[in-house]
C-alpha cells in the first residue's frame, strides 16, 4: 500500500511516496504502525503516547480525513490512497 506523504514527513522518510504491507481490512491504525516500523522518528511527528494522532496531523484515505470516517479505527484496502499531512504554517 503506498502512502503519500507531504512536508516534514516527506523530509523522514526521504520519498514522496512510502510503501507498506498492509492488507484489505487493516485499520488506519495498524497502517501507521508499519510505517513507524520503517520510519521509528513518524512516532513521535503522528502520535501520543496513547497512540491518538495529534492534533493538526491529518490522514486522508482517497481524499476524506479520517477524523470524518471512523478514525483510526477506519479499514482500509489494498487500493485506497492514503495521504499524511502534517500541520504547517504560512504567510
Amino acid at each position: 500500500m503506498e502512502i503519500k506523504v507531504f512536508a516534514n514527513f516527506r523530509e523522514i522518510c526521504g520519498a514522496k511516496i512510502v510503501t507498506v504491507n498492509a492488507t484489505d481490512g487493516d485499520s488506519i491504525l495498524a497502517v501507521l504502525k508499519q510505517l513507524i516500523t520503517l520510519f521509528p522518528k513518524m512516532k513521535d511527528e503522528l502520535f501520543t503516547e496513547q497512540y491518538e494522532l495529534k492534533p493538526m496531523n491529518h490522514v486522508f484515505i482517497n481524499g476524506k480525513n479520517i477524523m470524518y470516517l471512523e478514525g483510526l479505527q477506519t479499514t482500509v484496502s489494498k487500493k485506497d490512497k492514503i495521504a499524511l499531512f502534517p500541520p504547517v504554517a504560512g504567510g
